[in-house]
C-alpha cells in the first residue's frame, strides 16, 4: 500500500503542474507566479475569513483585462472615462483553489480604505469622483458580490486610513483636503466630521505628504497617528492630543507621496500590568523628493528605518539603517513575529510615472535580534512592483503579491514598467522543506472557532521531530487592508506559551490566555498559529468577541 504521504506528495506536485509555475530562489526565501493574468491591477487587497482575496483597482483606467460575467455592464453617466464599461475593476482570488472571479464595482474605489468589521464583512470607504462618498460592503461568501451604499459618508474619502475600534467600529481619518475624522457605521452623535488639525499642521503645501497616515490603535486605548515626519497620541472620544512624539531625526517624510511603510510591532505579555507597544516606520523619499521628481530627477529613497516606544514616559526614535533603500514598500508581519519589508523602488516617489530603479529583493527586520543585526536580505523576484502594489499574509504563511501600475491606464508596452496584472507568492525560509520535522500542525481547536476575552485556550498541535517547549508560542494575527504601502488594522498579539504538555505519538499541547479586551484586540477575525523555533504552523480561522 502507498505511504499517505507519498500519494499528498504525488498530488501536491501535479497541482503545481496543473495551476502554477514551479518555485524560483533557494535558501532566503522562494517566489512562485500564481495567476499570469488575473485581469486587473492589484492596487488594494484584503483576505476574508474564508481563504478568499477581495482585490480592486479603480473603475477610471478605462477598460481591464478581464470582462464582466454574463454579458454585464457598469453603466455610470459619472465615469470620468468610459460611461459603459463590460469589464471588471475587482475580482476575488480564491488561495485554496487559485482560481479568481470577477467582482462589480459601481463606483470608483480608486486610493480608497477600508477595514474588516468583527462579523467578518469587508466595509470598504470612499474613492474618487462619484466614489468618494460611498460605502461598500462585500460578505466572504463564493458568490457573494460588492453592496453600495450611496452617500454613506460625511465626507469625501481619497487617500483615507480606516481602524477597526474597541467597540467594532471604523474610525475613518484624513484624506486629500480633509483634515477631520468620521465614523462607520454612524450613529447618533456622530453622523457627521470631527476636526483633526494635526492632518493640517503636517500638510506639506503643494505636496501633502501626510495622505493615508499610519494610524494603530495603542494598548491605553488611544490611536498613535502618523503623518508626514511626526505622529501623535490621540484621544478621538475626546477629540483631544494626549501626547506629542518627537519629529523623527532628520525630518524626512514617510506618507504619501513620500511614501514609506509603518507596522505596530507585536505586542507581548498581554498578562502583564503595562504592555509596551512599539511602532516601526521604514523608508520613504527625502524632502523635496516629490518637486524633483517633477522636473524629472529622481531621487534616491531613505534608507532608515525609525522605531519606537509609543508607550514609553518619554519617548525616542531609534534609527536603523536597512540593507536597501526603498520607497513605496509594504511592510508584512509574518506569523513568527518578524517583518517582511517588500515591494517597491530604490529612487522616486509614489505617483504617476514617479519611481525608478524597482527593488527586487525583500529584507526580514527581526525586532527581537540586537541593534545592528535586524535585517536580511531574501532572494529577488523577477517582477518589479513599483507604485500601486500590494502584499499580504496568507493562512499557509505565504505572502501574497500583486499589483504595480504607475500609469493613468493600462499600459503594457513603451514603457518602463507596464501595468503588472501577475499574481505571486513570497515563500519565507520558514516555509522550506528542511524545516517539515519542527513545523507545528495544529489539531485542535478548528478554523473557525470562537473565543472569548481572557479565555484560557488550549491547542493542541503535532511535530514529527525534537519539539524544543521553551521554544513554543502561539501568536494571532489580524489581516489588513493593503493599499499604497500601508496595512491597515494589521496587528500581531502573542499569546506566549504556558506549559507545554506531551500527549505522546509527536502530539504536544499547549495553554495560553487570550487578549483580555478589545483594546488589546478589536473584535473580529484573527488568523492564529503555533510558532515552533520560529517555524509557523499553518494558521487557523479565530473569531474573538
Amino acid at each position: 500500500m502507498t505511504p499517505p504521504n507519498i500519494i499528498f506528495s504525488f498530488l501536491f506536485c501535479y497541482l503545481l503542474l496543473i495551476a502554477k509555475p514551479p518555485l524560483t530562489g533557494a535558501a532566503s526565501g522562494q517566489w512562485q507566479v500564481l495567476q499570469n493574468n488575473i485581469g486587473i491591477t492589484a492596487m488594494h487587497m484584503q483576505l476574508l475569513n474564508d481563504d478568499r482575496v477581495v482585490i480592486f483597482d479603480r473603475t477610471d483606467f478605462g477598460k481591464s483585462n478581464l470582462s464582466l460575467p454574463n454579458g454585464e455592464c457598469r453603466k455610470d453617466p459619472n465615469d470620468t472615462v468610459l460611461k459603459v464599461d463590460c469589464t471588471a475593476h475587482s475580482v476575488e482570488y480564491d488561495v485554496v483553489t487559485n482560481t479568481f472571479r470577477a467582482l462589480f464595482v459601481q463606483t470608483d474605489v480608486w486610493c480608497s480604505s477600508g477595514a474588516v468589521m468583527p462579523d467578518g464583512r469587508l466595509i470598504q470607504t470612499g474613492g474618487f469622483n462619484d466614489g468618494e462618498r460611498r460605502v461598500r460592503i462585500i460578505q466572504p461568501c463564493a458568490t457573494c458580490d460588492w453592496q453600495e451604499v450611496p452617500n454613506g459618508l460625511a465626507a469625501r474619502r481619497w487617500y483615507a486610513t480606516n481602524h477597526i475600534l474597541p467597540d467594532g467600529r471604523q474610525i475613518i481619518i484624513g484624506g486629500r483636503k480633509q483634515f477631520n475624522y468620521e465614523y462607520y457605521p454612524k450613529s447618533s452623535g456622530t453622523t457627521g466630521t470631527f476636526n483633526f488639525p494635526f492632518l493640517a499642521q503636517t500638510n506639506d503645501a503643494g505636496i501633502e505628504n501626510n495622505l493615508y497616515p499610519f494610524v494603530f490603535l495603542n494598548v491605553d486605548g488611544n490611536l498613535f497617528v502618523f503623518a508626514n515626519n511626526r505622529a501623535v497620541l490621540f484621544d478621538y472620544k475626546n477629540n483631544k492630543i494626549v501626547k506629542t512624539y518627537p519629529q523623527i531625526p532628520g525630518g524626512d517624510p514617510r506618507c504619501y507621496p513620500s511614501t514609506g511603510s509603518a507596522v505596530l510591532l507585536p505586542l507581548k505579555n498581554l498578562q502583564s500590568q503595562f504592555v509596551e507597544a512599539e511602532v516601526l516606520v521604514c523608508g520613504g523619499a527625502p524632502k523635496g523628493s516629490y518637486a524633483q521628481v517633477l522636473k524629472k530627477n529622481f531621487v534616491g529613497a531613505l534608507d532608515t528605518c525609525a522605531r519606537i516606544k509609543i508607550t514609553d514616559p518619554n519617548p525616542q526614535w531609534v534609527m536603523e539603517t536597512m540593507p536597501l533603500a526603498r520607497v513605496m514598500g509594504d511592510m508584512t508581519l509574518l506569523p513568527n513575529g518578524n517583518v517582511l519589508i517588500i515591494n517597491g523602488a530604490a529612487s522616486g516617489t509614489a505617483g504617476w510615472e514617479s519611481g525608478r530603479n524597482p527593488v527586487l529583493n525583500p529584507v526580514i527586520y527581526r525586532p527581537d535580534n540586537k541593534l545592528g543585526s535586524r535585517f536580511e536580505t531574501q532572494n529577488p523576484t523577477a517582477i518589479p512592483r513599483m507604485y500601486h502594489s500590494t502584499a499580504i499574509l496568507l493562512r499557509d504563511g505565504r505572502v501574497l503579491v500583486g499589483g504595480s501600475n504607475p500609469h493613468i491606464g493600462y499600459s503594457f508596452t513603451n514603457v518602463l514598467f507596464p501595468t503588472e496584472l501577475r499574481l505571486e507568492a513570497f515563500y519565507p525560509a520558514y516555509l522550506d522543506a528542511q524545516f517539515a520535522n519542527l513545523r507545528p500542525k495544529i489539531v485542535t481547536p478548528a478554523s473557525q472557532t470562537q473565543i472569548n476575552y481572557g479565555q484560557s485556550l488550549f491547542v493542541r498541535f503535532t511535530v514529527t521531530g525534537t519539539l524544543a517547549p521553551n521554544l513554543v508560542s502561539v501568536t494571532m494575527v489580524a489581516p489588513p487592508l493593503t493599499t499604497h504601502s500601508f496595512s491597515m488594522n494589521q496587528r500581531l498579539l502573542v499569546l506566549g506559551a504556558g506549559k507545554v504538555t506531551s500527549l505522546g505519538k509527536s502530539t504536544y499541547q499547549v495553554q495560553v490566555t487570550t487578549p483580555v479586551s478589545g483594546i488589546l484586540a478589536p473584535s473580529g477575525f484573527y488568523l492564529l498559529f503555533v510558532v515552533h523555533q520560529d517555524i509557523p504552523s499553518e494558521g487557523i480561522w479565530v473569531q474573538i468577541k
